[in-house]
């Protein structure tokens, strides 16, 4: 990459050029959440969504919120002198750190890179037994994540999809799940984080009449299945042909639905 290329990306904080200084105490820090997006044409979809999840995770890890206008802002600052089209994530955290019960001033980071759009697929993914604390948020230092993507292609498997204590499918390690029976989308019933895009596919399937259902779904209901996917700020849905041993059809007509509802949701500046 070039240094011209690396300087039109950008890392900020509360809505201004970060400094080492800034970024110092957090290379260790494990205490935070945030919310990733892909920018295309300086505009995003959901952007009510990611909101919605930086206000609500706030509140349940450090009991206030920074206000969406503010947010705003400070998403509008670090695409300023970026390229139209990008990657973004903004990470939420408190300048008393971890390990204390203080809370002061919240933090905003925020981060651009180049534009992702996911794997192809179809992808393989492991079964690995396993529960996300405080699934319901996007926090960060999540090492299971990475060590259970690097067990499963040691396995032969491209990525992994957790199964809870009770035997039911959740999600994926950085993605959500859907599934497919020939006539209707099938979201699993578990805790999880619900992803943006996730909300996204959901509400534009419901305004074009696809039928949905939520599902407890194990091992065992997977060969009834037809199709299933993974999502996640990437991408609406990349085909996956088997989970475990279970192979699954790549159903494509399913992974262009999910596509046609993502592309229905419009863009919204900051």
């Amino acid at each position: 990459m070039s240094l011209d290329t690396q300087a039109s990306y950008a890392v900020h904080r509360n809505g201004g050029p970060a400094t080492a200084e800034d970024l110092a105490p957090l290379a260790f820090a494990g205490y935070a959440h945030f919310t990733a997006m892909q920018v295309r044409g300086g505009q995003v979809r959901g952007l009510d969504l990611h909101l919605e999840r930086l206000r609500t995770a706030s509140m349940e890890m450090f009991g206030e919120a920074l206000p969406d206008d503010q947010v705003r802002s400070y998403l509008k600052s670090a695409l300023a002198d970026g390229p139209a089209d990008l990657s973004l994530t903004a990470t939420v955290y408190s300048s008393a750190g971890e390990f204390t019960t203080a809370v002061r001033e919240l933090q905003v980071l925020v981060r651009t890179a180049p534009p992702a759009s996911g794997p192809e697929g179809p992808l393989s993914l492991a079964m690995v037994e396993h529960e996300r604390n405080l699934p319901a948020v996007k926090h960060v230092g999540e090492v299971a994540k990475t060590y259970y993507l690097r067990q499963a292609g040691q396995q032969g498997f491209d990525d992994a999809a957790f199964v809870d204590r009770r035997g039911r499918l959740s999600e994926a390690t950085i993605w959500n799940l859907a599934f497919w029976d020939g006539a209707t989308v099938v979201w699993p019933v578990a805790e999880m984080l619900r992803g943006v895009t996730m909300g996204i596919v959901r509400r534009r399937l419901r305004r074009m009449g696809v039928p949905q259902r939520d599902q407890e779904i194990t091992f065992t209901d997977l060969p009834s299945l037809t199709g299933a996917v993974v999502m996640n700020s990437w991408t609406p849905g990349v085909p996956v042909h088997r989970v475990g041993a279970v192979p699954l059809p790549e159903a494509r007509s399913f992974v262009e639905l999910l596509h046609k509802a993502y592309q229905a949701e419009p863009l919204t500046s900051p």
